[in-house]
């Protein structure tokens, strides 16, 4: 896998790129990481064992709640863009509520301009030409609204204190309760409290991956109200106790680490 940064403009907006070709086959566990990405696929597509479909060569994958596997046929050419939980609608024009939970086709929301992009990557002669494709677009629909400075805001209290109240989050974006939360999902994908959800799970296993093994200073650190807690939510989002996932794999917090 070859990781890219973003230029400079971009780097508010877009976490990373990914690239990935491989020969072999593979089933991989993944779990909720908080970020949306844009999917292409120059090869074969991977298929999604829990959503019984493989992805399309174009794909959008939105905000989960669950982990889920993913298989290649060996045929893997792959190009991916991660992009910060808030920013993803500024860019394809769609809010990503309307994607929650699921992977879609790109194609299907109607952007021509994207679907041009999307084109122009599959006739590429690599991945680097692939990404610089990409990256012109983006440039191109960069727009930090209002609503998108107040959310960015709130992610970043989130990811330093994941407890933090709604009321607390509502009151610093000076909107009311209702509409911080309507403006939240509309821009992140899930509810402040869900996605709160998966910036825990995500701190939990980044302080599993530094070493910790003591859950009940885990469960204090990042916010849950006791061990038990810690235990119920990270087996819903990973499938395993935090006990059981260091028999599975090697933690990795992808929110909590910076990969370039």
């Amino acid at each position: 896998m070859k990781i890219i940064q973003p230029r400079k403009e971009l780097r508010p907006y877009v976490r990373y790129y990914w690239m990935l070709e491989s020969e072999e086959h593979f089933c991989i566990l993944t779990f909720p990481i908080g970020c949306p990405q844009i999917i292409f696929h120059r090869k074969s597509p991977l298929y999604i064992p829990e959503l019984k479909s493989f992805q399309n060569t174009f794909t959008i994958s939105g905000q989960v709640n669950f982990p889920a596997h993913i298989r290649s046929d060996g045929n893997l050419d792959m190009i991916v863009a991660v992009l910060y939980p808030h920013t993803v609608g500024m860019f394809i024009g769609t809010p990503p509520s309307a994607f929650y939970n699921q992977e879609i086709s790109g194609y299907d929301i109607a952007n021509r301009q994207l679907n041009d992009v999307a084109a122009r990557i599959f006739d590429s002669q690599n991945g680097g030409e692939s990404v610089g494709i990409l990256e012109r677009w983006l440039l191109t629909r960069i727009n930090p609204t209002l609503n998108i400075r107040r959310i960015n805001r709130s992610i970043g209290e989130l990811m330093r204190t994941p407890s933090v109240p709604v009321s607390v989050l509502s009151d610093n974006a000076c909107l009311s309760r209702k509409q911080y939360e309507r403006v939240f999902r509309e821009q992140v994908g899930m509810n402040p409290k869900e996605y709160a959800r998966v910036v825990r799970f995500q701190k939990a296993m980044w302080m599993q991956q530094c070493g910790s093994r003591d859950y009940a200073y885990i469960a204090h650190h990042c916010g849950y109200s006791d061990q038990s807690h810690l235990i119920r939510d990270f087996k819903a989002m990973s499938g395993h106790t935090p006990k059981s996932l260091l028999e599975h794999c090697a933690p990795y917090s992808d929110l909590f680490n910076s990969p370039v």
